[in-house]
């Protein structure tokens, strides 16, 4: 079983659920392109006012699939068509959605999970959810554009954090950081969310994809002006981002991961 994305609508709401039982919902290849797939459909509803995204069994997702990567992340061009296309396909499609995008965290909100919540407007999380991306541990970097992604969501000191020490930070810190729009009691969660999407669903939906454009169109301005300027020298990073895939750093932080041992750096 790789998992699966599903979506469903009720008409003004859509219900994007990431699942992968047994996995905290960990994201397989397959779920990358059934998100990607069904957020390129959803411009076509001009009906849609809300997506809620959420995770299956009391958590979000706790990154990729791990038990994967030793099929294509040891080749340098695998591996940046994975990042390149398949992932950052999937986030760019809901970073170009107009509608929106309603995050309900619990559990795990790890590596991917964190890279997707990110692409979410408002993000409403349990007080017991964990956020991070230690894959420093697995031996290899965050990738170019989803690093970017992170960086502008949860700034610059905690992405440092979750990189270079591994940590994963809980609720009340990210709601400090500003990444979280509302924190509640785990019990409350679900409540929260149906509240803050009705009020959402209630307002005017041009209005709000007309916002969302806004804001998208402003960000690049910013982004323009970053530390990352111009697109043509993210280009030129994202050129050798993927050199170090068959590396030994990297070959036994996965092999040591799918044996469950500790990796021997």
């Amino acid at each position: 079983m790789a998992g699966e994305i599903r979506f469903e609508s009720n008409g003004t709401l859509l219900v994007v659920t990431l699942s992968q039982p047994g996995r905290f919902n960990a994201m397989s290849r397959a779920m990358w392109q059934q998100l990607r797939s069904g957020f390129e459909q959803l411009r076509q509803d001009a009906a849609l006012r809300c997506v809620l995204v959420r995770g299956d069994g009391g958590h979000f997702c706790a990154g990729g699939d791990i038990a994967e990567y030793t099929e294509f992340r040891f080749d340098p061009d695998r591996l940046r068509d994975f990042h390149e296309n398949l992932v950052w396909g999937a986030l760019q499609s809901m970073r170009d959605c107009e509608i929106p995008l309603l995050a309900e965290i619990d559990g795990n909100c790890i590596g991917a999970g964190l890279e997707i919540a990110s692409c979410c407007d408002i993000r409403i999380a349990g007080v017991s959810a964990r956020f991070g991306a230690p894959i420093a541990r697995l031996g290899f970097p965050m990738a170019p554009r989803e690093l970017g992604l992170v960086l502008s969501q949860v700034g610059a000191t905690a992405a440092r954090q979750m990189l270079l020490e591994a940590a994963v930070l809980d609720a009340p810190r990210m709601l400090q950081l500003g990444f979280l729009g509302h924190l509640v009691e785990d019990a409350g969660l679900q409540a929260h969310v149906q509240a803050t999407q009705l009020r959402i669903r209630a307002l005017a939906p041009q209005a709000a994809r007309m916002n969302k454009r806004t804001i998208r169109a402003l960000s690049a301005i910013t982004e323009m002006a970053g530390s990352l300027g111009t697109a043509d020298a993210l280009a030129a990073l994202v050129a050798g981002a993927y050199d170090y895939a068959d590396s030994g750093e990297h070959r036994e932080g996965i092999a040591a991961f799918v044996a469950k041992r500790k990796p021997a750096f």
